[in-house]
């Protein structure tokens, strides 16, 4: 190819890779089904792009090193402390639900397409693994009950690591057993297991002690981490060949347990890292997709796709969801969302160009394969799961429920007066006494910062829509806003900014990209709204009528009152800023701070004191 072509696929790979994770986002549909598809569109379909004509020699070097990034990113995750926090269904589902679904697959698979025990074992083993990077985003739109939600969430997450490392495991035997004779291969297999977890742990042990000591400066830890996989997974291949996949995956696992060793600036880098790298490969590897080797196979594949969706699955769920206290709808929906993902395509890709470097006549079949059921997984469950999740009666309403940064008096006011409107809350704070308090009104909490690591993977956010950041503190309520800026959009962020923050310049305060929109009508500070609770002030909620309308509110309570939020006849809540003021209705219910000496409106419209 010359050097034009070159650089128009290399442009049409990062266009096609930006349109397809914008599409996704746009969708909240997993992007690695828009991926593939567009790899197969300009592969297979169109013949535009042709990843061996275009990377050479480099294709196959950049794909393993590619694998062996997101690998570790993936084993970062994995947490042993919070092992026990889990759940005893989540713990069953990634050992021996894993097991089961593990012998189901390779048993159709040998059975069905005719492939050798030891092929069909590791594409039991690839397909097998769920991975966060498609459950979230269909839990998304799905919403399911928080019980079925965490689940899923949590099993993603635990199975993506041990997934890819029994991968490797199964790879590792396959390749050790063609080398010779029984105990040539046992011992070939047992130096890739030994060199991958020593130099593994090894590698993580010794990167984790630059970080604990700070021997490098915080600019250069990512640069470090990338070099230091690299080297371990390089240095593994040298030392025994295919050991790193498995030196990396235990890498990451190590570092991700070490104490005092800090990885989220790292984990960060690699997820950002980990979605270049996704985008670009998955549709080069879709590119090169067999589709006529697949389309011989007949309609076998079909049915293999049938036996895992409507067999190991459900009977995965069945074993380890026995004695637990799951309903029978919470268990259906389980057996039915199962996305196939990212380490079943990026994994598959390379072990097939390994196999086929071996001699394997069927490793051509492992790639088209895998990228079928995550195709069908992922289409068929997207295109179903929130209406059976409706028809099951397990799915939560639309997110309009509020996150609460703070449980002092003044949020645990605003929190009662949202509930008694109907409106799901839950409040957070780091203070055991104001947790307390909001517990003795009845009022859901979680106790802990809500920044924090713990936060990340406990905070149940299915069901809100709406942040109010009404800590006393400026900068809890920015660094919240921050946090969460992808979970709740920026019309969707409130906040009553300090006294402090009110009297500061642009050049000491923060942004309002990062503060959120100032709540109320006129816009009080959190002061000013604890000071009239304190002096009598109350919240009230008042039903506008016909005979009593908004502009007969307004002429009643003057500047007394402070319109805080308002719920319109269709039971959406509406908050008040007076960057957008609201323009209440007849039948419009509103919440307002009213102070004592304002009026009583009983006569004209239906009041509440909260």
């Amino acid at each position: 190819m010359d050097e034009t072509a070159i650089l128009l696929a290399l442009g049409g790979i990062g266009l096609a890779a930006l349109g397809s994770q914008w599409l996704a986002w746009r969708l909240r549909l997993p992007a690695i089904l828009f991926l593939l598809l567009s790899g197969i569109l300009a592969g297979p379909v169109l013949g535009v792009l042709d990843p061996q004509a275009l990377f050479g020699p480099l294709l196959f070097p950049l794909t393993s090193l590619a694998v062996a990034l997101i690998l570790f990113e993936g084993s970062l995750t994995l947490h042993l402390s919070e092992w026990k926090e889990i759940g005893t269904v989540v713990r069953r589902m990634v050992t021996l639900g894993a097991l089961v679904t593990w012998a189901v697959i390779a048993l159709a698979t040998h059975l069905l397409l005719g492939f050798a025990w030891d092929l069909a074992l590791l594409f039991g083993s690839l397909t097998l693994v769920t991975g966060p990077t498609v459950i979230v985003p269909m839990l998304r739109v799905v919403r399911p009950r928080s019980s079925i939600a965490n689940i899923l969430r949590w099993e993603g997450i635990v199975i993506d690591p041990i997934g890819a490392l029994l991968a490797v495991v199964v790879f590792s035997f396959i390749v050790s057993r063609d080398q010779g004779g029984w105990s040539q291969s046992l011992g070939t297999f047992a130096s890739v297991i030994a060199c991958g977890c020593l130099l593994g742990a090894f590698g993580g042990w010794a990167f984790g002690t630059v970080l604990r000591r700070h021997w490098l400066p915080e600019y250069l830890q990512n640069l470090a981490a990338l070099a230091a996989v690299l080297g371990v997974f390089i240095g593994a291949n040298l030392l025994v060949h295919e050991s790193g996949l498995l030196a990396v995956t235990v890498m990451g696992m190590g570092l991700a347990n070490m104490r005092g060793v800090d990885i989220k600036p790292i984990l960060h880098f690699k997820e950002n890292l980990s979605v270049l790298l996704i985008s670009g490969l998955f549709i080069l590897l879709a590119a090169r997709l067999d589709l006529a080797a697949l389309i011989a196979l007949g309609p076998a594949t079909l049915v293999l796709l049938a036996v895992i969706q409507f067999i190991a699955r459900p009977l995965n769920v069945a074993l380890c969801t026995l004695g637990s206290p799951l309903g029978w709808r919470e268990r259906a929906l389980l057996a039915w969302i199962a996305p196939r993902g990212i380490v079943a395509a990026a994994v598959s890709a390379i072990f097939a160009l390994r196999l086929q470097q071996h001699g394997n006549d069927q490793a051509h079949l492992l790639v088209p394969l895998t990228f079928l059921v995550i195709i069908g997984t992922v289409v068929l469950q997207s295109a179903t799961a929130r209406p059976l999740a409706r028809l099951l009666k397990v799915a939560e309403p639309a997110p309009a429920g509020f996150l609460i940064i703070g449980a002092n008096p003044v949020a645990r006011e605003i929190g009662k007066a949202l509930q008694q409107l109907g409106s799901r809350v839950l409040l957070t704070d780091s203070s055991w006494e104001n947790i307390r308090a909001a517990r003795m009104d009845n009022l859901p909490t979680y106790f802990g910062n809500p920044t924090s690591q713990h936060a990340d993977a406990h905070l149940d956010l299915v069901g809100l829509g709406h942040l109010l950041a009404l800590s006393p503190s400026s900068e809890m309520n920015a660094l919240a806003c921050m946090r969460f800026r992808h979970d709740f959009p920026a019309l969707r962020r409130f906040t009553l900014p300090s006294g402090a923050e009110s009297r500061r310049t642009d050049k000491h305060r923060a942004s309002d990209q990062v503060r959120g929109r100032p709540l109320g009508s006129p816009a009080l500070s959190y002061p000013q709204f604890a000071s009239k609770l304190s002096r009598g002030a109350e919240i009230r909620t008042t039903t506008l009528t016909t005979s009593f309308d908004w502009n007969a509110y307004r002429a009643l309570n003057g500047d007394q009152a402070v319109l805080l939020l308002a719920r319109d006849p269709r039971g959406w809540v509406h908050l008040a800023s007076a960057e957008a003021p609201l323009k209440p209705e007849a039948g419009w219910s509103l919440v307002a701070l009213v102070e004592e000496d304002a009026q009583a409106p009983e006569r004209h419209g239906e009041e509440a004191k909260s």
